[in-house]
């Protein structure tokens, strides 16, 4: 396993979160009643590509149909994937492959799946967790054939230098089961590019004042708030949300 010191020591990276530039009253702040499910998520063998998937030569497909989503805490912005502010565009493995730099954080998307997660190392190597392993594989085989985008600004917390991200993530290859301490690919992604133990299970202390607020935009401007208790338990029931028929549930209310 290496020398453990060597790989939590960056958990000291003192960081603050970037509030969103449009801001956000308190009193559009509305308590949802969140949907919780089973801790155990898997990402799925069946890796096929989303069934519209068709690459442009000018630089990507249009957006796919996905939920949009914001997330507070302490009514600082500290997630945003909204098509106003962000180009929601996925590209093919190759040409995504082309786009990338050592320490981005990739997205792969396909219909009814939660989105996986990757850290890009250089060349055509990747770094993800998959099935419960920390694995380094080429982007290439890891995406199936489903099409990705970039996803570095997706969290709004300041990012570590990129070589360090890459140390991240390359420092925990080869591990598995018990000795894995994130419950998704993103997760793990996400603590490779900011450093912060809240994306780890267990790793944040939960207090009374400190909640998360994930606003999922629905279609004709529908907004609805959930609340949650942990950055963990806010990832896990929007990638359940993904990844399941609550998506069309949510468009038709």
């Amino acid at each position: 396993m290496g020398n453990q010191l060597d790989r939590i020591t960056h958990l000291n990276y003192s960081e603050l979160p970037t509030g969103d530039p449009s801001g956000v009253e308190k009193d559009e702040l509305r308590v949802g009643v969140a949907y919780f499910f089973s801790d155990d998520e898997e990402e799925p063998d069946d890796r096929s590509p989303s069934d519209s998937f068709r690459d442009d030569k000018d630089g990507g497909t249009p957006p796919l149909d996905e939920l949009e989503y914001s997330a507070f805490c302490c009514h600082e912005c500290i997630f945003s994937k909204l098509r106003a502010s962000e180009d929601l565009r996925v590209h093919s493995p190759a040409a995504l492959l082309s786009m990338c730099k050592p320490g981005d954080v990739l997205e792969l998307v396909a219909r009814a799946q939660p989105p996986h997660w990757a850290v890009f190392a250089g060349g055509d190597r990747v770094v993800h967790l998959h099935k419960g392993e920390i694995r380094a594989d080429s982007l290439l085989d890891v995406s199936g054939g489903r099409p990705g985008r970039i996803v570095n600004e997706r969290y709004r917390y300041r990012p570590l230098p990129a070589e360090l991200v890459v140390r991240n993530a390359a420092g925990h290859v080869g591990l598995r089961g018990g000795e894995v301490c994130w419950g998704d690919s993103e997760s793990f992604a996400a603590w490779c590019r900011f450093g912060k133990r809240e994306f780890k299970a267990g790793g944040e202390a939960h207090s009374a004042e400190q909640r998360y607020f994930l606003k999922v935009h629905a279609a004709h401007s529908t907004v609805r708030t959930l609340v949650f208790r942990s950055l963990e338990d806010m990832i896990r029931e929007r990638r359940r949300v993904d990844a399941s028929g609550l998506l069309h549930e949510l468009r038709r209310k």
